[in-house]
C-alpha cells in the first residue's frame, strides 16, 4: 500500500484528459490521485450541450459529462483532492507536489492534464452568457447556430479558420476586428474573405454582449477604435477566436514548452523530457482541442505511466 500523501500516479487536472487517465490508472490498481485544479471538470463545465462525444446519442450537458466521468473514476478507486498544485519538483524521486492549501504530496509518476484556457474579452456579460450564445469553440458549438447570423472576434489564423468553419452552418458570419488589417497568414485571409457568407467589420471592439440566458445573445455593443463611436450590432451568437493559453505557468521552466507555452511530448507518446512525467489533453495540444482527443491522450498517459512504473519496479 502507498503511504499517506503519496501515490503511484498523480494526475493534475480533472477535465476529460485527467479523468480518463484516472479511469485507466485506477483500473490498473495504481491508486491514482486527481488534483482538481482551478477549474474542476475543465472547460466542459462551461459548455452546455455536448453532442460530439461518442456514446451519448442525444447529447449530454458538459457539466453532467464531467460528473459521470468523475463517478466512473471514483468507482475504480481514484481519490479526488479538491486543491490545485501551485509548485512542483519533478526532477526528484519521488516527485514532489506543493498544493495551494499548504499540503505536500509525493508521486512516482505525474500526468499533467491542466488543459488550456480560451482567451476571453474579460466582460461580465461575456462570462454570464458563456454557453448561452457565447462560445470559444466553433467545432464544439457551430452546429447549434445553423441558419443564424453570428459574429467572430479575432484577426489571426484561428479567427479565419473558425469563421470559415462556422460558415458551413450559419447564414452569415461577421468577423469583428479592432484593427484595419488581419495578422492572419495570407492564405487564411483569402479563404475567409472570399467566402460569400463572411463579412468583416474593421476597427471595432466588443464592449458588451447583449441578451440573456433565456433568449440567448441578441447583439454585441461595439466601440469604434478610431472615433470611439458606440453602436449595437444585432447577432445571434458570439464566437471568440483570440487564442488559447495553456495552463502551464505553475510548472515554471521544469518541462519543455513550445513558443506558445504548450508542453512538448515525444512524438506518438505522452512522455515529456523528464522520466516519469507525462502530458495529456489541451495542455499539450494546440491543434485539435476536443474532449474526445483529450480523453484519448489521457488514456495514453495512463498506459505510459503504468509501463514506466512497471519498468522501474515501483508498482505494489
Amino acid at each position: 500500500m502507498t503511504q499517506p500523501n503519496h501515490t503511484h500516479v498523480a494526475i493534475l487536472g480533472s477535465g476529460a484528459a485527467g479523468l480518463t487517465a484516472a479511469i485507466y490508472a485506477s483500473r490498473a490498481r495504481l491508486e491514482p490521485v486527481v488534483f482538481h485544479g482551478h477549474q474542476p471538470g475543465g472547460q466542459l463545465t462551461i459548455t452546455t450541450d455536448v453532442e460530439n462525444f461518442p456514446g451519448f446519442e442525444h447529447g449530454i450537458m458538459g457539466p453532467e459529462l464531467m460528473q459521470v466521468m468523475t463517478r466512473q473514476a471514483e468507482r475504480f478507486g481514484t481519490r479526488m483532492v479538491q486543491a490545485y498544485v501551485s509548485r512542483v519538483e519533478l526532477e526528484s524521486s519521488p516527485k514532489v507536489l506543493h498544493l495551494d492549501d499548504g499540503s505536500t504530496w509525493t508521486a512516482d509518476t505525474v500526468i499533467v492534464g491542466t488543459g488550456a484556457s480560451a482567451r476571453l474579452l474579460g466582460l461580465e456579460s461575456e462570462s454570464h452568457l458563456m454557453g448561452y450564445g457565447v462560445s470559444a469553440c466553433a467545432t464544439c458549438d457551430g452546429f447549434f447556430f445553423t441558419d443564424k447570423k453570428i459574429v467572430v472576434v479575432g484577426g489571426g489564423d484561428s479567427a479565419m479558420e473558425e469563421a470559415t468553419f462556422l460558415a458551413k452552418f450559419a447564414s452569415e458570419v461577421t468577423i469583428i476586428h479592432r484593427r484595419d488589417s488581419f495578422r492572419a497568414s495570407q492564405i487564411m485571409q483569402e479563404r475567409a474573405l472570399n467566402h460569400p457568407k463572411i463579412k468583416v467589420v474593421w476597427n471595432k471592439e466588443v464592449t458588451e454582449v447583449l441578451g440573456d440566458r433565456e433568449a440567448g445573445v441578441t447583439a454585441v455593443r461595439l466601440r469604434d477604435t478610431v472615433t470611439s463611436e458606440v453602436s449595437d450590432f444585432p447577432t445571434e451568437g458570439l464566437f471568440l477566436a483570440i487564442g488559447h493559453v495553456p495552463n502551464t505557468g505553475f510548472l515554471g521552466d521544469t518541462l519543455e514548452k513550445d513558443e506558445s507555452g504548450y508542453l512538448v511530448v515525444e512524438p506518438g507518446t505522452t512522455r515529456t523530457r523528464i522520466p516519469g512525467v507525462f502530458a495529456a489533453g489541451d495542455v499539450a495540444d494546440k491543434k485539435y482541442r476536443q474532449a474526445i482527443t483529450a480523453a484519448g491522450t489521457g488514456c495514453m498517459a495512463a498506459l505510459d505511466a503504468e509501463h514506466w512504473l512497471t519498468e522501474h519496479g515501483l508498482t505494489d
